[in-house]
């Protein structure tokens, strides 16, 4: 079995995020999908990699990660390039699960559990906006929403709001104030306004509710530590990149200065970018995202480098359904997997409009049943939709079916 043919494919429905299948001379196709910039990574997937991996064998996965990481890191590998890597490696397993038979999670290794907890990120769509409720207030009323679902963790982010901004760039889901500068003050007005919305999660459901909080990188460190002293006394589940990734030692001075446990970082890519993490004792909860830092392939390296600190991990996804699809066949396996992140606003609305599977999610819980590799693929009707935007490559040509 070779692989024949790959093909990019995004909406301007969501602009962002940019899906990859792999077509094998047996007519199996594997699924892949990352987010951000899809005409970067449709670039690096059909300039760079289909010469890389069209007439090869698709059970070579760790081969082809290691010959993709290799060519780009010669250039710098941490941006569009890793993204595309992301997708191509589950793509691959996707494959090579149809063929055996298998779920991915079996492919692993097996599973360490046969479900797993899940959060919600109070983001907002369709039918669901939660992002909406609790920004203006409700934050109370939408745990108790959450927890009749059986929903019992969320996260949201308070402090963004008193940032400096940028402006939400196109597919921002996170809201306006989520991009932007390091903001370097954050007066006892709005640090109380920040933490009255806590506040009001634990009036209405008491300690019924794990609650995290998002920081997206948009404090220095002293107003990120003053941030993270006024949480100590909510219990708070953790404290998400509340300051950049970028400088490993700040994040191990924050945690030395707080009782908050400190999630760390979606930004990070590769094993290369943890290490710094895990060794430098700065964080207790490590969080990849496995649609960026490289796939399945990279992903379980980095849970079994947090596992021999005795870290747990949690998948970061607020992206689409294959991201979850495959986050929750990873975290099913490893042993240290804590929780995972979803977004019922998705998974409830627009996923199912892209895939042909519903996450498999009760009572709070996400499991996987036996079907072989993800679980789901890529409805055929997305092709033909006239805001569809697809690049071809097979082992004559490159070239552009896009419709919209």
């Amino acid at each position: 079995m070779k692989i024949s043919r790959i093909e990019t494919i995004w909406l301007d429905e969501q602009p962002n995020t940019t899906w990859v299948r792999i077509h094998t001379d047996d007519g199996l196709i594997g699924l892949g999908e990352t987010y951000y910039v899809p005409r970067a990574v449709s670039a690096v997937v059909h300039d760079v990699f289909a010469n890389l991996l069209i007439g090869r064998s698709p059970f070579d996965i760790e081969q082809h990660w290691q010959s993709m990481f290799s060519t780009v890191n010669f250039f710098g590998f941490a941006g569009s390039e890793t993204r595309a890597i992301s997708a191509v490696d589950v793509a691959l397993w996707d494959i090579v699960g149809q063929y055996t038979g298998q779920p991915i999670y079996n492919m692993l290794g097996g599973r360490c559990r046969d479900s797993i907890r899940i959060y919600n990120t109070c983001a907002g769509h369709g039918e669901y906006q939660d992002f909406k409720t609790w920004r203006e207030g409700q934050a109370g009323e939408l745990a108790e929403d959450l927890l009749r679902s059986g929903i019992k963790a969320m996260k949201i982010w308070p402090f963004d709001q008193f940032g400096a901004s940028l402006g939400a760039p196109v597919g921002q889901r996170a809201g306006a104030e989520a991009v932007g500068p390091v903001t370097h003050y954050l007066s006892k007005e709005n640090l109380k306004k920040g933490i009255s919305y806590v506040e009001d999660i634990r009036r209405a459901v008491g300690d019924k509710m794990e609650i995290a909080i998002e920081g997206h990188a948009r404090w220095n460190l002293p107003e990120a530590t003053k941030i993270a002293r006024a949480l100590e006394p909510y219990d708070i589940m953790w404290l998400e990149e509340i300051i950049p990734a970028d400088n490993i030692e700040a994040y191990a001075r924050l945690k030395a200065d707080t009782t908050i446990p400190l999630c760390v970082s979606e930004r990070l890519f590769t094993r290369f970018g943890f290490r710094q993490v895990v060794e430098a004792n700065a964080a207790d909860i490590i969080m990849p995202d496995m649609a960026w830092t490289g796939g399945i392939t990279e992903t379980r390296k980095i849970c079994s480098l947090a596992d021999t600190y005795y870290l747990p991990v949690t998948s970061h996804d607020c992206i689409g359904p294959v991201a979850v699809w495959s986050a929750a066949h990873l975290m099913l396996h490893v042993p240290n997997a804590l929780i995972v992140e979803t977004v019922r606003a998705f998974y409830n609305g627009w996923y199912n409009e892209v895939v042909s599977d519903p996450l498999p999610i009760s009572d709070g819980m996400i499991t996987l049943s036996d079907k072989p590799g993800l679980g789901t693929r890529l409805r055929e009707e997305v092709l033909d939709r006239p805001d569809a935007h697809m690049e071809f490559s097979d082992e004559h040509h490159r070239y552009d079916a896009s419709k919209g």
